[in-house]
């Protein structure tokens, strides 16, 4: 089994992304391409030792056959050999280690001292050829990773004095403008401050839909230009963009060790010092009890071989890094092989509510009016909240706009903190507010009003009352329900969720119990599983009640919620990119807004578990099998030898199956989990 595949599986560079990666990379398919042709010469030797033996070659001396017999097979073992030598030699001397490749080095001299030269040059041409293929295949999910490199364009276009200039990336400075033409991808992140247009950010955000932008909006590096140029703020240098985080944190990801890695590479070096003490072990028994010198000594190579834990070593990585690889490519950055496992068992989904299961964005969702129409109720409540920034003025102001609203003529706006805004509208006194405004005008309510208010209220909504200011008191002449939009994809990605075998879906919010209570029944969330009013703190210990009896996933904004996503055994941040404290806090990043991501980022890695449970299930049943055959009969070591590589390779294979996932419709259980993908 490749040791330069494990390494590369297990301890992938933790460095900055770049040309170091490149490098990185070039040096593997330079490697990749040495032991092909060491493979090749392997198979040359072993095809012309085994031609020549059919002529006699084999039995007699002094013989072109013999002669070819003899050069064949050396070159057999020189070629397949010596790259293990040297591997074995390596670990053992420079790292105190016992390596599998110690293990088909000792099995093929000792095929070679029992006469069964062409046994020792089969297990070397199929050890060095499954050395070759799982190389390749594992340099598949480093490969998948790098591609992401390919998205960052390595000049730019600065604007200066009128002109425009192409410069490297490197050279750009934060604060310079820069041209983004139609059908280009962004360079560097920033902020549109010129153009309107839309552009594709499913390569950082995985966001299925191209995304409007205008002036204020944010750019990703990497991100495609629509049909319109933009001019472009930089924000950040080439070293901190998006794109580059995300890189760096996924080289990151792939060189923290999940437990099922750690398990197997603890297992395998154990093991391998077991099997070479058992082989000795095995050979006095062999001899002990009357078999052969020769049959003993070829029984006992042959148990190096079919019992090498080569295939338990590489199942692990092979999975979890595709994994990684896989998600990065749908905008789901997992932060290590631990956190990918972790969050495929999670119990309990937690999920905060505003920004999580809301976009945070206030909408209209009632209007009432008593003594005016729909639209003149409208109206008056936009002209009088028209000056203001706050999220609930915005909101009716947009509102009205969407109702192509005749805009009206305001004067004199005059905001009283707390409670509301008077202003004169069309040359006529008027208010908008909530209750406190109404009390504090000294304005009675009527029966209707009362029970409207009421109803709205106990719904979760925001009251606006909107009112005549002409007269001794004013009369209300409407009102408006305002709430959070909740996100047209929390209530399938939760249903998705319980169908992937989450148990619980807790809602944790700081808003009051009306406004949680009709949140969580929009989305399908029990009311026994709703906890209104939380502060920060509080959130931290509701996680740490619930962890006591569960898997935990937290999932938030990744800024306020960073206490409940760090005591989470996962925690998960929304709309993770170009925000630094999402990226660092959380232990998965869903990079777009888009809750869909989350439930199929948890089938991903419920997928991950499942497959490494059958590499690990098939690794150790296939070497049981072979283990008692060359005990208790006689399993031909040529046949040891393809049962112990073909099982390494499959299990491999099986992993990479990852690289080509796609979740199930509705993210149901059972089914077909996985879809083949070819691997070259």
């Amino acid at each position: 089994m490749s040791e330069a595949a494990v390494t590369a599986a297990s301890s992938t560079s933790a460095g900055t992304p770049g040309s170091r990666l490149a490098h990185e990379l070039a040096a593997e398919r330079q490697q990749i391409r040495r032991e092909l042709g060491l493979t090749a010469l392997t198979g040359v030797g072993l095809a012309t030792g085994v031609v020549a033996g059919f002529s006699g070659g084999e039995a007699g001396f002094g013989t072109t056959a013999s002669t070819l017999w003899t050069l064949g097979y050396l070159l057999a073992y020189l070629a397949g050999g010596v790259p293990a030598t040297r591997l074995a030699m390596r670990a053992l001397f420079r790292r105190r280690k016992l390596s599998i490749s110690l293990l088909m080095v000792l099995a093929a001299i000792a095929a070679a001292l029992v006469g069964e030269v062409r046994d020792g040059a089969i297990l070397l041409f199929l050890y060095s050829l499954a050395e070759s293929l799982e190389g390749y295949a594992m340099g598949n999910t480093r490969r998948a990773v790098a591609a992401l490199m390919d998205l960052r364009p390595e000049t730019a276009n600065v604007v200066r004095n009128g002109s425009v200039d192409t410069v490297p990336v490197a050279q750009v400075e934060v604060g310079q403008l820069i041209l983004v033409r139609p059908g280009e991808r962004a360079p560097l992140d920033g902020v549109v401050v010129s153009g309107a247009g839309h552009m594709d950010q499913s390569p950082i955000t995985g966001e299925s839909v191209p995304v409007d932008k205008v002036a204020g909006d944010p750019v990703f590096a990497g991100s495609v230009n629509g049909h319109a140029a933009l001019e472009v703020r930089v924000t950040k240098p080439a070293s901190e963009s998006t794109l580059a985080r995300l890189i760096h944190l996924v080289t990151i990801a792939q060189s923290q060790r999940s437990p099922s890695q750690r398990f197997s590479d603890w297992f395998g070096q154990r093991y391998t010092v077991f099997v070479l003490v058992g082989s000795v072990v095995a050979l006095g028994l062999f001899l002990l009890f009357g078999v052969e010198r020769g049959d003993a000594f070829y029984r006992a190579a042959t148990l190096l071989v079919v019992a090498s834990p080569c295939a338990i070593v590489i199942s692990v990585p092979a999975a979890v890094l595709s994994a990684l690889a896989r998600a990065a490519r749908f905008g789901v950055l997992f932060k290590g092989g631990a956190a990918l496992e972790d969050f495929g068992s999670v119990d309990v989904v937690a999920v905060d509510k505003t920004g999580t299961l809301t976009e945070a964005k206030m909408r209209v969702t009632d209007v009432i009016p008593f003594t005016v129409s729909r639209a003149a109720l409208l109206g008056v409540a936009a002209a009088i909240e028209s000056g203001s920034e706050h999220p609930l003025a915005k909101s009716v102001v947009e509102a009205a706009a969407q109702e192509d609203i005749e805009r009206r003529s305001v004067a004199d706006v005059v905001a009283v903190p707390g409670m509301g805004v008077t202003a004169t509208v069309d040359g006529r006194p008027y208010w908008a507010g909530n209750a406190k405004l109404v009390s504090h005008l000294g304005v009675e309510l009527p029966e209707a009003a009362r029970e409207a208010a009421a109803r709205l209220e106990a719904s979760g909504r925001t009251l606006i009352a909107v009112g005549d200011g002409s007269g001794e008191a004013g009369t209300v002449i409407g009102l408006l329900g305002v709430a959070d939009t909740v996100r047209s994809s929390a209530a399938p990605a939760l249903a998705a969720l319980r169908d992937g075998g989450v148990q619980r879906v807790v809602m944790m919010t700081g808003d009051n119990a009306a406004a949680a209570m009709s949140v969580a029944a929009e989305v399908g969330i029990r009311a026994e599983d709703v906890h209104p009013s939380l502060l920060p703190t509080d959130k931290v210990a509701k996680v740490g009640e619930l962890s006591r009896e569960a898997r935990v996933a937290f999932v938030g904004d990744g800024v306020n919620d960073a206490g409940a996503l760090a005591a989470a055994s996962v925690g998960v941040a929304m709309g993770a990119a170009g925000t630094d404290v999402a990226l660092e806090a959380a232990d998965v990043a869903l990079l777009s807004n888009d809750l869909e991501r989350l439930p199929q980022a948890h089938a991903l890695a419920r997928d991950t578990n499942t497959v490494i449970r059958q590499n690990l299930g098939f690794a150790l049943g296939i070497m049981a099998l072979m283990v008692v055959f060359t005990i208790l009969g006689r399993l031909p070591l040529p046949l040891g030898v393809l049962g112990h590589e073909g099982g390494t390779i499959l299990v491999v294979l099986n992993g990479l199956r990852l690289l080509g996932w796609r979740p199930r419709p509705g993210g149901q259980r059972g089914g077909r989990a996985l879809e083949p993908v070819t691997t070259g």
